[in-house]
């Protein structure tokens, strides 16, 4: 079962009969005699912890190899290595803010274009194929107007093209989806989410299944460099073990308040897939958003997600501030969007707590 390999995770095979690994600190490592390697020479290529971290998340992906970056944008940085000036890849629609920065630079710097489509509608991908067409990149839930995309058929429409399907799971996260295993080509997150889950570690991973694949990104993987260190390695296999306690205490207490905030005038509008933890909330004109951000006690307007604690987001200024107005009006990234990642907190703290902060925003109205 799922649950028990995450709570078993990295579990050492040495000789010490240790529980939890340890951590391998040294940058260098000392070879027996010329022309031999313990499999270890300089922490860059190839850390004893970082190894441990990496071959369980593959195990978990039930992908080949997984490589562990400095943070989620580095891990969409390795994969764009993958193409050159000309390469064209179809872009879900809604995605987050940084990602559309990252891609908006490849573009104007190396001449690799992305195409931004919206795949709830399949005939309009298709239409995009061409033949300078090589991925599809996909978030499954966006970011942040939460649209849930069916992926399936785009991966029999991958294979017919031969294209690469790439696949942003931070949302799901391994627990609640694991799409190498449905047909996906790479798996990437951003591990300082859920994957670390307490807000304490900056991390990426990208997971593949294809061994000529595997070895072409760990070769851009040591030359980068963006590796991820020991410490924080540890801090992913630690976190990890309590992935599924915190997913599903996550979406409990998530799902309790999109169906509260459904009843409520203060809220236009309820953003929520029905999974994980994160869902987004579009105000009503008469609350001011500054005023309810400013007035919660309990929840936290911080820039993040995925943590124990419920962090509340405001994209138009924070997740998505370097993406043109005209394409934050296009997703409906507006000033009364607020994004929510909500913790496992007791969940009558949470409703509470902005229930009170949306009646404290209310402007007043001057007759």
């Amino acid at each position: 079962m799922k649950e028990t390999q995450l709570a078993q995770i990295s579990l050492t095979q040495d000789s010490t009969g240790a529980i939890a690994n340890p951590i391998y600190l040294s940058t260098a490592y000392q070879h027996p005699q010329l022309g031999q390697s313990t499999g270890y020479d300089y922490t860059r290529t190839k850390n004893p912890t970082r190894s441990a971290f990496e071959e369980s998340f593959a195990k978990l992906e039930g992908g080949n190899a997984s490589f562990a970056t400095s943070s989620g944008m580095s891990a969409i940085q390795l994969i764009c290595k993958l193409f050159k000036p000309g390469d064209e890849v179809l872009v879900a629609f809604d995605l987050y803010g940084g990602t559309f920065r990252l891609f908006d630079y490849y573009e104007k710097q190396y001449g690799v274009r992305f195409i931004y489509v919206e795949f709830l509608n399949y005939e309009e991908v298709v239409k995009h194929i061409t033949p300078n067409t090589k991925a599809l990149f996909i978030e499954p839930i966006s970011n942040p107007q939460m649209i849930e995309i069916d992926v399936t058929p785009y991966y029999v429409l991958s294979k017919k093209h031969k294209l690469l399907t790439i696949i942003d799971n931070t949302f799901l996260t391994p627990y609640l989806s694991t799409p190498l295993e449905e047909g996906a080509d790479i798996v990437l997150h951003s591990a300082t989410k859920y994957i670390g889950g307490h807000n304490d570690v900056l991390a990426g991973v990208v997971t593949v299944k294809d061994t000529e694949l595997a070895e072409q990104l760990g070769q851009f993987h040591n030359m980068i460099g963006a590796t991820l260190s020991p410490l924080d390695s540890y801090l992913l296999q630690r976190g990890l073990k309590t992935l599924h306690l915190r997913l599903d205490r996550s979406q409990q207490n998530a799902r309790k308040l999109a169906e509260r905030c459904r009843t409520l005038e203060a809220i236009d509008e309820v953003l929520y897939s029905g999974k994980t933890g994160m869902l987004s909330l579009r105000l009503n004109k008469a609350y001011d958003v500054g005023k309810f951000l400013e007035n919660l006690e309990i929840c936290i307007f911080a820039e993040s997600l995925g943590g124990t604690e419920t962090l509340i987001t405001f994209p138009y200024t924070q997740t998505h501030i370097d993406m043109p107005d005209e394409e934050k009006d296009k997703r409906g990234i507006d000033e009364y969007l607020i994004r929510l990642s909500i913790g496992i907190e007791d969940y009558n703290d949470i409703e509470s707590d902005i229930i009170q902060a949306l009646e404290n925003s209310k402007v007043e109205v001057i007759s």
